[in-house]
């Protein structure tokens, strides 16, 4: 099984393609889709969309997986990962790709075994878990955390999971 997940925010989306083959779990590609801070909001929303068509088709996944929406103070800052959600969510569906969210907590209980766990936590048990060399930036590391979160929870048939066509 080959999955995309991706932890969206419009100036640094961390993405990742991990694939299960038997009982090995392995990271394909990893990383951020970065854009400058002077790019327009608009501008963000296009590249992440673009980057993850890219990913989908380089790499063929069989599912999508994101964070689910966190809460945030600001209504400007839910607003805006929501937009940036919304581009990454957009190029899986239309490809017809299931797509499943998972609360920030339960991703950090998956991973580092604590729901309260920070970044740096977060980032160290992904590379131990998939024995990377070094250790991915904190974007990047989230995504693979969702995804390891993914294949845990598939052995369970999808416990924990919400399916956005069942939204």
């Amino acid at each position: 099984m080959r999955i995309l997940a991706i932890d969206p925010s419009l100036r640094c989306t961390g993405f990742a393609i991990l694939e299960k083959t038997g009982g090995a779990l392995r990271a394909i590609t990893y990383g951020t889709i970065k854009n400058h801070a002077k790019l327009l909001p608009s501008g963000c929303l296009v590249a992440i969309h673009e980057r993850v068509v890219e990913l989908i088709a380089d790499h063929l996944p069989e599912c999508a997986v994101v964070e689910s929406v966190i809460y945030v103070q600001s209504f400007r800052t839910a607003i805006t990962l929501g937009s940036a959600r919304g581009a990454a969510l957009l190029a899986a569906a239309a490809r017809g790709l299931p797509i499943y969210e998972y609360a920030p907590r339960r991703v950090k209980q998956s991973v580092v075994g604590r729901g309260g766990a920070d970044k740096s936590q977060v980032a160290f048990m992904v590379r131990a878990l998939l024995g990377l060399t070094e250790t991915p930036g904190a974007d990047a590391a989230d995504a693979l955390a969702i995804g390891l979160t993914h294949f845990q929870n598939a052995a369970t048939a999808s416990l924990g999971a919400t399916t956005l066509q069942q939204i």
